[in-house]
């Protein structure tokens, strides 16, 4: 077999083993929004719409992942994370320009799911921490999606 034979072969066989993980990579990064959008639910039903955009990854436990957005007075804003590994721990929290704790007037953490609730006191930029705070598995994927009103 010639040198260029074997390369294309071996660049086949590559593309093919590509091929075929790349669903199940960002499957889990897709099941994570499933379960976001499944924590919205009961407040879609409440009024809230949710956004088409998402933020997602993957963090190893103990860390963290700050996204940023602009949420405006008088909105109400609820934030859901999820992810797909069923015995991790995760949490989201609202932070405001100045780095201080924004006045969630609502949240909670469920196992694999969390959300937090917050009606802004001022137009502006915030970040939105998401936290893996324990996992079975060295990096879980997540998954933050959010709807106001």
């Amino acid at each position: 077999m010639n040198a260029f034979v074997k390369t294309l072969l071996c660049t086949s066989s590559l593309l093919a083993a590509l091929v075929v993980l790349q669903p199940a990579i960002l499957a889990s990064v897709d099941d994570a929004q499933s379960f976001a959008l499944q924590a919205a639910e009961p407040y879609v039903k409440e009024g809230f719409q949710v956004r088409e955009d998402y933020w997602g990854g993957d963090l190893g436990s103990g860390e963290k992942k700050a996204v940023r957005q602009q949420l405006f007075k008088g909105n109400e804003y609820w934030f859901w994370l999820g992810t797909e590994v069923d015995r991790a721990k995760v949490s989201v929290h609202i932070y405001d320009s100045d780095g201080k704790l924004a006045e969630e007037t609502d949240g909670w953490e469920k196992g694999h799911f969390a959300a937090a609730h917050v009606i802004p006191k001022t137009t502006g930029s915030y970040f939105i921490i998401v936290s893996v705070e324990e996992s079975p598995e060295e990096r879980t994927h997540w998954a933050l999606v959010y709807g106001f009103r």
